[in-house]
């Protein structure tokens, strides 16, 4: 389960972050987390949760945006959405491929009090 490890990694940054703002409560926590990443966004929730026990981030409410896989033909210029990892242009069938989004593991914001 590597959501629990990335549960860990979030929960330093955003008790830093907090710190740095010198907040008593974290209440919020938006993230961005790419379909590519394949996170199981109730396992990141669940470990958050747990980790987060005792710490200004106990009880706080994490509100997960899952990111579309989004590709970019370097060969025609057309984007589109990466259906099934299948990175072939749907308009001129070239692998040449840019990863747009898709990607992101990112703390969006925080609300804190």
């Amino acid at each position: 389960m590597h959501e629990m490890s990335i549960a860990q990694g979030i929960l330093d940054i955003v008790l830093k972050t907090a710190a740095e703002h010198n907040a008593v409560k974290i209440s919020c926590i938006k993230l961005l987390i790419g379909q590519m990443t394949q996170v199981e966004p109730e396992s990141l929730k669940f470990g958050f949760a747990a980790l987060a026990a005792n710490t200004i981030a106990d009880g706080a409410v994490v509100d997960i945006t899952i990111v579309p896989l989004v590709g970019k033909c370097n060969s025609c210029g057309q984007q589109f959405t990466v259906e099934r990892y299948s990175f072939l242009c749907p308009l001129c069938h070239s692998a040449n491929i840019l990863v747009v989004s898709g990607r992101e593991l990112a703390v969006d914001y925080l609300e804190v009090e």
